[in-house]
């Protein structure tokens, strides 16, 4: 069975999707429903929203919430090597595709990167162009610029 809950965050309202054992899918929504599933939540959302309030807060670093989304088995590559990226750092569209033995696959990346529907915990964010710029988000370039501030803020 999966689940759906919304929370409220600095970046708008969330959408959470689980199963009982992980995170299927963190997205940002403007028409929020109403949460369904049961009265209870499963324990696997629960501690994602706990993790949220402490990442925004600044006293979350790094995930442990269980994740899984569907992929390509490079997609999945990326997926895994986003979740490696320090807190507060960046690396750009070339190094993800260097770390997955494809460094001329620069573009690939990018479009995996650009797949990822479980946002700020797999955080495809943190992945900039190589001239320093932001480059693009699927949620928008100011959500990613919000994060990327939050972490340099919350950094030490």
């Amino acid at each position: 069975m999966l689940y759906t809950h919304y929370i409220s965050s600095p970046v708008g309202t969330l959408e959470i999707t689980s199963d009982d054992t992980s995170v299927c899918r963190l997205v940002p929504v403007e028409n929020a429903g109403k949460n369904t599933g049961s009265d209870k939540i499963p324990e696997v959302m629960q501690q994602c929203v706990k993790e949220l309030n402490e990442y925004f807060s600044g006293k979350l670093k790094k995930f442990t919430v269980p994740v899984c989304q569907k992929g390509t088995t490079y997609q999945q590559k990326i997926w895994n090597e986003l979740q490696k990226i320090p807190y507060g750092t960046t690396i750009s569209y070339a190094r993800l595709a260097e770390k997955t033995d494809h460094p001329k696959a620069y573009r690939a990346a990018g479009t995996a990167n650009g797949k990822n529907k479980i946002i700020i915990i797999i955080p495809c964010h943190r992945v900039i162009n190589s001239d320093g710029k932001s480059g693009g988000y699927a949620f928008g370039p100011e959500m990613k610029q919000f994060l990327l501030d939050l972490e340099k803020k919350y950094q030490s």
